[in-house]
């Protein structure tokens, strides 16, 4: 069945829990990235160095990473309402806070938080669509939710300088804070699984249902449960495919990760631009970014339509990208402000290319374990949220960025041999027998 089967009188109403999605993970962005716009700013008046800064930018994934699989599991048994709801007005607690603190310690001790509440936030997302969209529909779906990193903070990064303008680095906490908790608010109030939301046709539940989308509450039916056990937590580490991915997680992690924290000080500090100028130049590869993704999401969808195989629309876009992220390296050759802005705005066009990725959890992992194979998924991803601001911290000790791009772009070669070479068929696993 396809979407032309949808009459006038069917609703639309998954895309009304798409857009939901969007925003939660543009706020879930905006609370990740706002200490890269902070950071200048905060390290003159706190007095840290840039192997501290690696630190803060690093505490997120310290807790972000490590809580992936317990976020996983969390997101497979809690009602996607009410989590949802919780861990959002808790990190958007936690960033508020940060406004007020002034010492290093503390900084850590938050963005660590930050990391905790956020941890099962990407496999609720990918709950959420794999709920609401049939199978065909599922890449572009999560093409336009991941989108919202990008297109968020593309928009969001000059508004979020000009906020610190007026208002300082404290300011900005304080109100990113505000704005996550009104969203928490309203997604409690406003969200609800296809058989629980009232105003949904029959024709297109049936429509999600016959497409592949588990539209229950749960996301396998009652017969096909059972309690998590350490034979469950074996199943997401044990096949090649699985590593092929994870794999390319923690490559795509690596280059989002430099563009959400390092960037803006790159700009400022290493080419001595304006720091308002910095937040309009620093907008260009987001909305690279946000196109690379959305072309990657409904080109996958349309081969799909058209009869290629799943290696071809699927894998195609994401080993193209990871190519294009390579193109990071290619700012080191250049002082002209123009050229390093497109090589960067390449580089992170590919970084979108790449982003549909999740939608192998959904086509991939074992049907009664996706959100712990998710889990999997961006505890490894997540990985490069501790190693890479680290890493970059100590390569620019000096002011050097240099070394920082050719780390970049010697990871994302890393990510394009593992989908080329690992991943293999795109297939559903069928869990070995337990023994």
């Amino acid at each position: 069945m396809t979407d032309l089967h949808l009459t006038e009188k069917s609703s639309r109403k998954r895309y009304n829990i798409l857009a939901m999605v969007f925003i939660t993970v543009v706020i879930n962005y905006l609370d990740r990235s706002n200490i890269s716009v902070a950071a200048f700013a905060m390290k003159e008046d706190i007095g840290l160095s840039n192997v501290q800064m690696g630190y803060v930018f690093s505490a997120f994934g310290w807790t972000y990473a490590c809580l992936q699989i317990p976020g996983g599991i969390i997101a497979d048994k809690f009602p996607t309402r009410i989590l949802y709801s919780l861990i959002m007005a808790l990190w958007s607690v936690a960033t508020l806070i940060q406004g007020m603190v002034s010492s290093f310690a503390a900084l850590i001790g938050l963005r660590a938080s930050i990391g905790v509440f956020e941890a099962p936030s990407y496999p609720t997302n990918n709950l959420v669509v794999t709920k609401w969209f049939p199978e065909n529909e599922r890449a572009s779906a999560i093409a336009v939710y991941t989108s919202g990193q990008f297109l968020g903070l593309a928009f969001l990064t000059p508004v979020l300088v000009a906020i610190q303008s007026y208002f300082g680095w404290r300011g900005l906490f304080i109100i990113s804070g505000i704005i996550g908790l009104v969203w928490a608010a309203i997604w409690y109030f406003f969200y609800r699984d296809p058989k629980d939301y009232k105003s949904i046709s029959k024709k297109e539940l049936e429509y999600i249902e016959k497409g592949g989308g588990l539209i229950g509450k749960n996301d396998v039916k009652k017969e096909e449960r059972k309690k998590f056990d350490w034979n469950d937590f074996k199943q997401a580490f044990i096949y090649r495919k699985l590593w092929g991915l994870y794999i390319g997680q923690f490559c795509l992690g690596a280059t989002t990760i430099f563009f959400l924290t390092w960037f803006p000080t790159y700009l400022v500090e290493f080419r001595g631009l304006d720091f308002l100028k910095s937040g309009f130049l620093a907008s260009i590869p987001f909305l690279a970014a946000f196109f690379g993704v959305l072309l990657s999401g409904f080109t996958s969808d349309y081969l799909i339509k058209k009869g290629y195989s799943v290696e071809i629309s699927r894998k195609t876009p994401i080993i193209i990208g990871m190519l294009l992220s390579t193109c990071i390296i290619g700012a080191n050759y250049t002082e002209n402000t123009f050229f390093v802005i497109l090589f960067l705005a390449i580089a992170f066009f590919g970084n979108g290319l790449a982003s549909i990725a999740w939608v192998f959890i959904s086509l991939m992992a074992p049907k009664k374990l996706i959100g712990l194979t998710g889990g999997a998924f961006n505890f490894i991803g997540g990985l490069a949220g501790i190693i890479v601001p680290i890493v970059i911290g100590y390569l620019v000790e000096d002011g050097d960025f240099s070394p920082a791009l050719f780390f970049i772009g010697g990871i994302a070669l890393l990510g394009f041999i593992s989908y080329t070479f690992i991943v293999g068929k795109v297939e559903r696993i069928v869990p070995k027998s337990y023994k």
